[in-house]
Order: C-alpha cells, then sequence, then structure tokens
C-alpha cells in the first residue's frame, strides 16, 4: 500500500516531535557543564556535519545553483532570525530548572504560528480555532505567573525568552512555509546550522573561552545534535512540503509529554500543580484547534471565520 503524501507529512513530523523532545533533555544535560557558546560550536558544528552527510547522500548540493538572489536574501534573513530565536530557547533551558516546563510555555507557538499563517499566509481559521488559541496563551500564562502583580516580576524567569523564542519561530516557520517550494529544505537546514555556528564561534572567540569540556558533556552533546540540528529540522521542514502549517504547529505541540517523561526519567523531576494545570489548558487548547482544522477543512462556513 503506497503511502500517501499526508501521511507522509504527518509521519515525518511525528519523528520531528520525538527528536526535539530529546533536545530538551539532551542539551538541558549539557549546558549543567558548558557555557552557551561552548554548547553552541559542538552543537551546531555536530549538527552542520550530520547535514552535510545527507546532503551529499541526496545529492541535494545542485540545488544551491538553481537559487535567485531573492532567495539568498530571504536564506539571510532567515539566518538571523534562527540565531536569535535559538539563543533565547538554550537561554530559557539554561534558565528553567525544569525542561517540561519550557515545553509547556512553548506551546504559544503554535498560537503564534496559527495567527501569523492566517494573517500573511491566507491560512483561514475559525471560532473553535480562535478559543482555542485563547486557551494555549492562558495556559502558558498559568505555568509563567509567579504571583507577583508588578508587570516586571510577574512571571517565572525564563519564560520571558520563551516568549522570545516563540515569536521569533512563529516569523521564521512562515517565511519558510511561504518559500518551502522554491527553497529545498535540506539547503534550509544547511544555512540553520552554518549561522549558529558562526554566531557561536564569534560568541566564543568575544568572551575569551575555550573548547575544553568534560567527556560526559561531549556524548550529551553528541547525541543531542544528531536529534536536534539534524533530524527535528530536516524531518520538520519536509513535513512542510506535504501538510499545512498549523496541522505541523499541532503535531509539534504534543512534544510536552515526551519532554514530561524524559524530565521525569534523566532529572527525576516532575512539575508543580499549578504548572501541570497550565500545561493540560495548552493542551486542550492545541485539541482545539487541531478538531477545528479539521472542521473547516470538512465543511467550509464562511460564518465561522474570525
Amino acid at each position: 500500500m503506497k503511502m500517501t503524501n499526508t501521511v507522509k507529512g504527518y509521519l515525518l513530523s511525528l519523528i520531528s516531535v520525538i527528536a526535539v523532545s530529546n533536545v530538551y533533555i539532551f542539551s538541558k544535560i549539557a549546558l549543567k557543564e558548558v557555557s552557551l557558546p561552548q554548547f553552541g560550536v559542538y552543537w551546531f558544528g555536530f549538527g552542520l556535519f550530520w547535514i552535510l552527510l545527507f546532503a551529499w547522500y541526496r545529492k541535494s548540493f545542485a540545488a544551491f545553483t538553481s537559487l535567485s538572489l531573492r532567495c539568498y536574501l530571504v536564506l539571510a534573513l532567515l539566518g538571523i532570525i534562527e540565531v536569535v530565536g535559538t539563543y533565547f530557547f538554550f537561554k530559557a533551558i539554561d534558565t528553567i530548572s525544569n525542561p517540561t516546563i519550557v515545553s509547556f510555555i512553548g506551546n504559544i507557538s503554535p498560537a503564534f504560528i496559527i495567527t501569523l499563517s492566517f494573517i500573511v499566509l491566507k491560512e483561514r481559521f475559525n471560532t473553535l480555532e480562535f478559543w482555542g488559541i485563547l486557551l494555549v496563551l492562558a495556559g502558558a500564562f498559568v505555568i509563567s505567573y509567579k504571583g507577583n502583580t508588578g508587570f516586571q516580576d510577574m512571571l517565572i524567569d525564563g519564560a520571558q525568552y520563551v516568549l522570545y523564542s516563540s515569536i521569533l519561530g512563529a516569523i521564521n516557520a512562515v517565511i519558510i512555509k511561504s518559500k518551502i517550494e522554491k527553497i529545498h529544505p535540506v539547503i534550509l537546514t544547511l544555512n540553520r546550522s552554518f549561522f549558529l555556528l558562526l554566531f557561536s564561534i564569534i560568541a566564543l572567540r568575544v568572551m575569551q573561552q575555550t573548547l575544553s569540556i568534560s567527556t560526559h558533556a561531549f556524548k550529551n552533546i553528541f547525541i543531542g545534535s544528531l536529534l536536534g540540528p539534524f533530524l527535528t529540522v530536516i524531518a520538520g521542514y519536509l513535513a512542510l512540503q506535504y501538510i499545512p502549517l498549523s496541522r505541523k504547529a499541532i503535531i509539534a505541540s504534543t512534544k510536552g509529554v515526551f519532554v514530561l517523561i524524559g524530565s521525569y526519567l534523566y532529572f527525576g523531576e516532575f512539575p508543580k500543580v499549578i504548572a501541570l494545570i497550565g500545561g493540560v489548558f495548552t493542551l486542550i487548547g492545541l485539541l482545539m484547534i487541531a478538531f477545528g482544522k479539521m472542521k473547516l477543512q470538512k465543511v467550509k462556513l464562511p460564518k465561522e471565520e474570525i
């Protein structure tokens, strides 16, 4: 039985989710022993190596010759956005003690992606999706709220980094979706790893740090780099060739469950009750978005549009 493109898209999205869930775990372990610049050089250096091997195997380098000047400018823009967004992501991992909290708060990313998809890509969403987005945002706030009334001290430390990363990730995802037919996923992955590695090398030199790290940290970075910069990204980009961006975003948000299990197994940590409640809110919101999207595709009723 031949696999349909839609099934391929969902399968690739699931692979991407499982891989990125492990990124939270292995990066957290490594960042306990190394600095962010050291981590970045090894993490994205290995990631670039894996994708170069993949590109060589798939004979994808010829795709560079077909790119227009506009595409190269888009790649440069994506690289800059990736550098800033990824820095904030790993800063959040380093700051927040439990990776599950980062994952749950990060569920706001699909809300940003779907909203931007509606504005930029003209992807429609309905009333159920709208309320799902609000529930996701409410859940993220419940998780992040520290109890203080002052605006500057309202959220837990590190939540702001997840917010910055999610917004930049949404912008990046929308740009990629609009150009996925013109720029091959392998090129997008190479571009991402190259910019992040270059930034990490510059940061390492500026901060006058060395590449000397422990064997334990090296091992975790090695494994994580195969899952993160390579498998997560390439599978995610390939999925966009077969399914809508909003569907991929919804599937990607199930990563919180995998991160929760991994955090408990590796660190013996379980989120507080209030964080779990907020996490459940975000998951219910994402399910509402999923069902709303399916309803919109099956029954297109203009009166339901927001």
